[in-house]
Parts: structure tokens; sequence; C-alpha cells
């Protein structure tokens, strides 16, 4: 296969993942990285470097938009990325010392556990409830404009939140994916982060913890700029055109079939994983 056509083929595939990831909110890097892996033989390691990078791309884009709009609760997520940004640099170093196939194998159940995570129904716990102490001490309580109305919110469990996003960070600089479904976990169901807050602040932090991860694959020279170049500029440019789309469109349909999809990429990983043939 020659350059060119590699470089068109992942530019392409890169696209239509950064479009149904954005529509799903599954990220472009489950379908980046079996797609390098399964289809082009390439690298579970260059390929997760690659995904690293288009994460901060699409993560950088989003993020300073709902900023802007005053839902991200910046205090939350500069304080969280301290664990994700930890446990990001110890999964990138972890990776260098375990076989491919046992990495394979935890990416597949990682993106069954993502696809499911999609389909469940949403809980928005908009809570002015008492917060935690560690809560009112680091003053992560907030509020955001909704409908025109200024919601408040109170925090809980900030230790569980913390502890779950250390575990995020960790295979989020093992497997090059932003773990958004954990995040989302972490600040959502333990913290009681209202959805909107919850979604807006992970997209937040994951551009600082794939940016930590991705300084350890580049010292050790796993970030081709051959490969990542159109895996950067096709997912940007897919999920920039998906948020716009998400707007006008119901995607309960197509988070299902996209669900099946990716469940069944997953089952491949693990069945490469299994075989010894990564």
């Amino acid at each position: 296969m020659s350059v060119l056509l590699f470089t068109l083929i992942v530019l392409v595939g890169a696209l239509l993942a950064g479009f149904l990831g954005s529509l799903t909110g599954l990220g472009g890097g489950v379908i980046i990285i079996p797609l390098l892996t399964l289809g082009l033989g390439v690298d579970i390691h260059y390929a997760i470097g690659a995904s690293i990078v288009s994460v901060i791309a699409t993560s950088s884009g989003s993020a300073a938009a709902y900023v802007k709009e005053g839902i991200t609760n910046i205090r939350i997520g500069m304080f969280l990325e301290i664990a994700t940004t930890v446990g990001a640099i110890c999964g990138a170093i972890v990776a260098v010392y375990l076989n491919p196939d046992y990495i394979a194998i935890i990416f597949g159940f990682i993106l069954i556990f993502s696809a499911i995570m999609t389909l469940k129904k949403k809980v928005d716990h908009s809570t002015q409830d008492d917060s935690s102490k560690l809560a009112r001490f680091f003053k992560l309580n907030g509020s955001f404009p909704d409908k025109g109305v200024t919601q408040t919110y109170a925090v809980k469990n900030v230790a569980g939140g913390f502890s779950m996003m250390l575990f995020a960070g960790t295979l989020s600089g093992l497997l090059g994916i932003g773990s958004g479904a954990l995040k989302v976990i972490a600040m959502d169901n333990i913290m009681r982060l209202p959805f909107k807050v919850s979604t807006t602040t992970s997209n937040f932090m994951m551009g600082v913890t794939a940016a930590a991860s991705a300084i350890v694959y580049l010292h050790r020279g796993q970030i081709d700029p051959g490969i990542a170049m159109p895996v950067c500029i096709g997912v940007l440019t897919g999920a920039t055109v998906g948020s716009k789309v998400l707007i006008k469109t119901k995607t309960d349909k197509l988070k299902a079939v996209f669900a099946v999809v990716v469940i069944f990429l997953a089952l491949q990983m693990i069945y490469k994983g299994l075989s010894g043939t990564m």
C-alpha cells in the first residue's frame, strides 16, 4: 500500500470516526484504534499515540465553547485533572511493559462498557442539597445557565470522584481514548453533578489528560506524524460537523446502531488479543 493511499484511508476513516463519535458521545478513538490495528495492521502503541493527539485536538476545540457558555465547572475540572494527569502518566508508562495482546483485551472490554453506557438513560442530578466538606473547602459548588435560568448545584463525595478519575486517567493513558464514560460516572453518579456540567467538564479535562500521556508516547517515539496528522485532521473535522448536526438530529437510533458496531469491534479486539495475533 502506497503512503498516499494509506493517508487517504486513515483520513476518511478518522473523518467518519469523529463525526459518529461526536453524535454518540463516544469519541473518535473507539473507531480509530480498531481501524488502524485491525484494518491497517498498525502497531497498537502507534495507534494509541495517534488517537491521543486527536483527543487533544477535539477536546481543545469544543471545550472552549462550553467554557464561554459558563456550563463547565473549571474549578472541578482543574481539581480532578490532578488525578487524571497522574493516572494518564502511569497508564502510558505501564503500556511500555504490557503485552500488546493484553492492551487489546482491556481496550475491548472498555469499549463494550462505553457502548452500553451510551444507551443508558441519563438522569439529571441537579441538586441543591448540602455539599460535602471537601467541596466547600475547595469551593467546588457552582451554577450554570439553563434555558435562561441560573441553576445552582452542590457537589457530593469528592474523594470518591477523585479516585474514579485516577482510574479513568490510567485507562486514558494506557488505551489512548478519552474514557469519557468513566469520567461522567465519576461526576454524574458519584459527585452528583448535573448532567450538562459533568459532560462539559469531562470534555474540558480530556485534552489535559491526553497531553500528559502524549509526552510519554512522544518520548518513546510512538507518535508517528504520518499517522497522527491525518487522524487529527479527520477526527477534528468530523467532530466539528457532527456537533452541528447533533443540534438538529435525534440520535437515539444512531446510538443503538453505533453501539452494536463498537461492540463488534471490541469483540474483534478481544479475540485478537486472546489469540495472540495483535
